[in-house]
């Protein structure tokens, strides 16, 4: 992907998302949006932080783990330390909880509001190395869009 790629998507994102204060619409929306822009995926969605585990909310692709322990997998892992994860291969790492077999590479944002967790925006490719420094910081873009609307 490049650099005009997601300055369109965010533009998309953001007149989706105008004027809608309602999380979980939102989420779902910008799911289908990435799912459907976006080449070489197979599943965009969020989860979201409820009773210190995370819980699959509106996604598209394949049926999902319900719930990961914080710290587990890539998605646990990136709530737990508030960090990005972009994972070039996941067969390669220990911890991978693997919801897809067909599940290569992984990207996932963390979703923080004034200091308070929220959840995280999780993007799964059947292909290595599928995500790149421009993915990253594109995606870190639709999240604040999302945030920023957060309720």
């Amino acid at each position: 992907m490049n650099q005009q790629f997601y300055d369109d998507l965010v533009a998309e994102a953001g007149a989706l998302l105008a004027g809608e204060t309602d999380s979980i619409a939102n989420a779902a929306n910008l799911s289908a949006l990435l799912f459907l822009r976006m080449p070489d995926i197979n599943w965009a969605g969020f989860y979201f932080l409820r009773d210190g585990e995370l819980v699959v909310g509106p996604f598209n692709g394949k049926p999902a783990c319900t719930r990961i322990p914080l710290g587990q997998g890539v998605c646990g892992t990136a709530m737990a330390s508030r960090q990005i994860q972009r994972v070039a291969d996941v067969l390669a790492i220990s911890n991978h909880i693997a919801c897809d077999a067909d599940s290569r590479s992984e990207i996932v944002i963390p979703l923080c509001v004034e200091g308070t967790d929220i959840g995280v925006l999780d993007i799964d490719s059947p292909v290595v190395d599928r995500f790149s420094d421009i993915d990253e910081a594109g995606l870190q873009r639709i999240a604040k869009i999302y945030l920023d609307a957060y309720r």
